[in-house]
């Protein structure tokens, strides 16, 4: 969200790819719905769902309880909603405006970053621990695409960890609401500096510096 500020960009009406159907993923998704941007696929390691009309809150439900629950495969979306299945591969075929890699490591390579470049992809903001091999992230940083790499972008999880620590440590019941806005709090602050540095040394929007 704040990478998209910096070109006077929201989420709003964004078509995202998302990769993977676990914890990350599925909390991708929502958010991605509160900011008004639209989620059309998923993944597991069998295959991945193309949903071009978006994975709203009710679709979620249903992957929410197939993973977490039945521990069934991503397939079964496809069947449930008659949409498209791709087994075997990973979404980054589908044209999008965000990309979100959250299932596994190296998991985009340099041709699927130039497939998503090609596609008009102009965000990818990384989920997982290193999803995106070298080769595709130097293909990001040249295009000079908006590219959060995952010690950023990933910091949240971390962030939340501590946050937990305090609550339980000063015995404050925070509510989610209240955990949310001060992890929201935490990923502004990590952004602006990631940026402010890129700046310093000369190489604006790198925020791999």
């Amino acid at each position: 969200e704040e990478m998209l500020k910096t070109r006077g960009e929201n989420f709003e009406g964004k078509v995202c790819t998302v990769s993977g159907s676990g914890n990350v993923s599925q909390y991708t998704v929502e958010k991605l719905n509160q900011l008004g941007a639209k989620a059309v696929s998923l993944s597991d390691s069998n295959g991945a769902i193309y949903d071009p009309d978006g994975i709203d809150d009710e679709k979620l439900a249903f992957v929410l309880d197939l993973k977490n629950v039945r521990r069934g495969r991503i397939k079964e979306y496809a069947e449930k909603f008659g949409v498209e299945y791709l087994k075997g591969k990973r979404p980054w075929g589908i044209k999008c405006d965000c990309a979100f890699p959250s299932a596994t490591q190296n998991e985009i390579s340099g041709d699927d970053a130039k497939t998503l470049l090609k596609n008009g992809c102009y965000v990818v903001s990384e989920g997982a621990n290193m999803p995106s091999t070298p080769e595709a992230i130097e293909q990001f940083i040249s295009s000079k695409i908006l590219y959060g790499p995952a010690k950023a972008a990933n910091a949240g999880g971390v962030a939340t960890s501590g946050l937990e620590m305090s609550q339980n440590s000063l015995r404050l019941p925070w509510t989610r609401e209240e955990v949310d806005e001060r992890l929201h709090s935490i990923m502004i602050a990590i952004h602006k500096q990631c940026y402010e540095a890129a700046e310093e040394y000369g190489q604006p929007g790198n925020l791999v510096m």
